[in-house]
Order: structure tokens, then sequence, then C-alpha cells
């Protein structure tokens, strides 16, 4: 048996008693436009659905086209539709808007269903000399026969490379007052391996799908205030030691800086979305013209969708879409609850790696992505999370214990969209408080003073997220 408990997710709390003293260097939100000139007024089941509010009429349809290849089942090849063809054999899941369920998180199985929105990354202990090939190029090794991503389906020649089980055991935190919170902790384990046995020394990171909105924003911010913020070494002392993922970027074949995915692995939007096609779909593409399918798994015997599966032009018709996603508008800014929360957020170093406000540069031929103001609430940086989130599984520069901070903006309409959406890396969260409860480390002495928080101020800054 596996037990996993990793990854930040909704929340990384900065080092409250050094941030206490600099606070009033980070803004208040005082306008509802989160995105920037893009963000869009919604608010119920299609919040992360639209495109950005000042994308012009001809690039609507351009979005409306990814749109199609994001929400569509691709098929087994051959197929009629032979643009959405070569299907696996082995997957995740047949469409992108299977694990981001309308564009929003995904969620851990219920019982007896597949665990479509949450899968398993593998890897083995990699040696830095004998590795160090591999190293370079995908962050981590992957484990014999089975890769890099656990594949729980197939199509119905194939057989999927095993089953995945979760277990929930319940963890109580009590608070100063005496409040009882009840927390689930989620036990993994693989199970009838069709490909033989599992190495023993396989490392697993369970990872639920994210939210899709702003990612092009995100992408346009320059690197160079990322690494503004950066400070691996804690130079300044205050218990923060952000520091950019640096991989391997499939076009440009070179080392660049990481902002996207879990633990910042992907250099940008294109590649994570093609790595996506690959991981969870078993469809190849230009970047990535190979699967997660090993020798063992003999997946040549099933015929290709074309070569590549996904054309140059379809993938960049799904890199735009995900691109457009639009950030929705914040919601009750004049609420006194929610405005104390915002001082709090700030007070107890929230901030510190949930930066609220970014500055977007120039992006060729993407006016609505450029020179924004944007909130969201994040650094992009790996932070050290403590061995509570470990998962042991280091990923490029990110050890085991480290993280990039996800964004927080549309947070509280996450199960608005997706009722069943979880909070964390896997979803294991049920609410935006347990969330916090869970984690450590760099975040432990913020984590301590929302403990010890009155109710009504706990209750604030709650407020506060639900907000964005």
């Amino acid at each position: 048996m596996m037990k996993l408990i990793v990854l930040m997710g909704a929340l990384a709390l900065a080092s409250a008693p050094a941030f206490a003293q600099t606070h009033a260097g980070y803004p208040l939100q005082t306008t509802p436009a989160t995105g920037g000139e893009g963000t869009v007024r919604q608010a119920d089941t299609n919040a992360y659905s639209l495109p950005q509010g000042n994308l012009s009429m001809t690039k609507r349809l351009d979005f409306s086209v990814g749109n199609s290849f994001f929400r569509n089942p691709w098929v087994e090849a051959p197929a009629s539709t032979d643009a959405r063809d070569g299907l696996g054999p082995l997957f995740n899941t047949n469409s992108c808007q299977g694990c981001h369920i309308k564009d929003g998180r995904g969620h851990p199985p219920g019982v007896d269903q597949p665990p479509v929105s949450l899968f398993l990354r593998l890897a083995v202990p990699a040696d830095p000399e004998k590795d160090a090939d591999i190293l370079r190029t995908h962050g981590f090794k992957p484990a014999p026969v089975y890769g890099s991503q656990l594949q729980t389906a197939a199509l119905p020649a194939a057989r999927p490379e095993a089953d995945l089980v979760i277990e929930w055991e319940p963890v109580t935190k009590t608070l100063a007052d005496g409040t009882k919170v009840e927390l689930q902790d989620p036990v993994y384990r693989i199970d009838n391996p069709n490909y033989g046995p599992l190495p023993d020394d396989l490392l697993v990171s369970p990872r639920v799908a994210p939210q899709m909105i702003g990612m092009g924003l995100l992408e346009a911010i320059p690197v160079d205030n990322l690494k503004a913020l950066s400070d691996p070494d804690d130079r300044d002392g205050d218990g923060i030691s952000g520091k950019l993922n640096q991989v391997w970027d499939l076009a440009s074949q070179q080392t660049l800086p990481g902002r996207f995915g879990w633990k910042a692995a992907e250099p940008d939007v294109h590649q994570q979305s093609m790595g996506a096609f690959a991981g969870d779909m078993g469809l190849t593409s230009s970047i990535k013209p190979t699967t997660d399918c090993t020798p063992k798994q003999a997946c040549e015997r099933f015929t290709e969708g074309g070569s590549p599966e996904v054309s140059d032009t379809v993938a960049s018709f799904v890199t735009f879409y995900a691109k457009s996603l639009a950030v929705p508008a914040r919601r009750n800014l004049d609420s006194e609850s929610v405005q104390r929360g915002a001082r709090l957020f700030n007070e107890t170093g929230c901030a510190g790696c949930h930066t609220p406000r970014h500055h977007t540069g120039n992006v060729i031929d993407r006016p609505d992505l450029s020179t924004q103001i944007i909130w969201p609430y994040s650094d992009l940086l790996l932070h050290d999370m403590g061995p509570a989130l470990a998962d042991g599984r280091d990923e490029f520069l990110a050890s085991g214990s480290e993280w990039r901070t996800p964004p927080l903006w549309g947070i509280g309409l996450a199960q608005v969209v997706n009722p069943q959406a979880g909070f964390l890396h896997d979803g294991r969260a049920r609410t935006l408080e347990e969330a916090v409860l869970w984690h450590g480390g760099e975040a432990q002495p913020a984590v301590d003073l929302y403990r010890q928080m009155h109710a009504a101020d706990r209750q604030a800054l709650i407020d506060f997220l639900n907000s964005l």
C-alpha cells in the first residue's frame, strides 16, 4: 500500500511573523477586474469557459474551434472523424474536458467510479550521473515498463496498466478555540498491474486536473518579474525561499524557467497541452512524437491516427483556446467580512507566496493579454511545503517537498463550476478551510495563526478566498 500526503493545493501560506513587518508592501485588490481588461462577469457553471472579454471577433472564432477539440472526445483510429482519431491505446480519458470539467478542477473518483480526472505520476529514484541525460530532459526517471503516468483505461484490444484504488482515513485538527475540523487523508493503492510487477522503489504522486483560467495571462508575466520574486537562499530572512524551476523546452531544445504544472515543470501553455495529449490520451504531436507507452506494452501494433495524431493546426487551436480562457470577476468586494479577510490574508503571510498583483508584458498578436494588471495571487515559484506534503518525487529543480504556488483567482467558483471539485493536489480537501489546515513547511507559521484566530476572523479569511 502506498500512502501519499502530497502537493500544495489551493493555498500556500507564507511565514507569518517576518511577513507581519512587510505586509504593507502587498496591495489590496479594490477592482473586480481580476484578469485585467479581459475579465468576464460570470459566476455560474460556465464561469471558467468564456473567452477573454477583450478578444476580437476573429480570434473568438479561433477560440471556438479550439474549444471543439478540447471538449469533444477523441476516438480509436481509423475513424471517419480523422481529425480526432488515434486515441490510446493506453490513456486516462478521451477528452481534455474529461479531466478539466467545464474547464475547471477535477475530483477524486467516487465509489466504483474510474479515476478520470485524477491520475498518478510515476517515477523511480535516479542516479544523478548515470541518468543525467534523462534528468536533463524529463526532470525525473520514469518507471520501467509503466513509464511516467499510470494509465487506467485502454482501447478494447488493449489492457489498462492497472487499477487505482483510493481509501480515506479520518484526521482531526483541533483549533485554538476547541473547534474540531475533520479532514480526510487519502491512501492510494495500485491493484491488478497488467504488465508485470511494479517496481519496489516506485514513486507516485497523485494529481487532480487544475482549473484552466488565465493561463495566457500567466504566460505573459515577464520572467524577469518572477526572477525578482525568487529568493532561493532566503537572503531577506523572511522564511520564504521561492525559486523558479528550470525545465527542458522541447521547441527550443534548451533549459528555460518553468511556470506551469503542479511543480512548474512546463515552460509554456503549448508544451503543457501537448504533454497532456501524450500522457493523458495517448496522442502524439510534433513536439511530443511519442506517448507514455513503453516497448513491453507494444502499442505500435495499434493503428495510428496520423503522424502526428494531433496535427500542428489542431495543436495551435487547442493552445490558443487554453491561453484565452478568461478569469471571472471578483465578487462581494464591498463586504466588510471580505475586506477584513483580505487584510488577514496579507497580515498572516499568505501574500508572501500568493503574490496578489502582476503586470503582463507585450505579447505578439495578443493585445488582449498585453500590458494587463492582473490579480492571480501566485508568484509561480517553487516553495518547500515540508514533509507532510512531500511526495519524494523530484521534478527538475523541484524537490519532493517543493511545489509551485497555485493561482487562487477564481477559486471561490470552483465548486460552482464542478460541485464535486476538491482542493489541494488530489482534491482531498472538501473545503478551503481543510486546504489551509493541510499545509506545513514554509506555510506552518501562517497556518498556526489561522488556528489561533477567532471564528469570525477565520470566516472572514474564507469569505475573502470565496470572493476571488
